[in-house]
């Protein structure tokens, strides 16, 4: 940021004004360089330098991860972002994604459903779900 609050966009941002921008934490960002979902030039020092497009970049890796996107498969969108053209083999990737999230979300509604089960069972415990209200076996003495 300039002494005026406002970003270097003329001669470039480094990673903090990026993530002032963007609301990323700069772990974030290094994350995303790391992974290729962002680029940075270097400056002589070695410090991250970022052009104007990057804050648009950074916002949409967010909205990708927000949508449940793993990294790996950011990267291999963003061949056709760049291209401004979708093609099959992405339209085939967003749709198989969405089918694993909506697998995941039957599975969770699952787990729900049985915790859901442990939490009546646990209200109100009978013999047939808790070994401690059953009878003593023969022989077994009593505390």
């Amino acid at each position: 940021m300039d002494v005026r609050g406002k970003p270097r966009i003329g001669v470039g941002m480094r990673i903090g004004d990026l993530a002032a921008e963007t609301g990323a934490s700069v772990r974030s960002l290094r994350y995303y360089e790391e992974q290729g979902l962002l680029t940075a030039s270097r400056t002589t020092s070695g410090q991250r330098v970022y052009d104007a497009p990057a804050v648009e970049r950074v916002q949409l890796v967010q909205q990708l991860f927000a949508a449940g996107l793993p990294s790996r498969t950011i990267v291999q969108l963003l061949p056709c972002v760049d291209s401004g053209h979708a093609t099959p083999e992405s339209f085939a990737l967003l749709v198989a994604e969405r089918d694993r999230i909506t697998a995941q979300m039957a599975e969770l509604e699952a787990a729900r459903g049985r915790l859901d089960e442990v939490i009546a069972i646990s209200e109100h415990p009978t013999a047939e779900h808790c070994p401690a209200l059953r009878e003593p076996a023969d022989g077994a003495v009593a505390a």
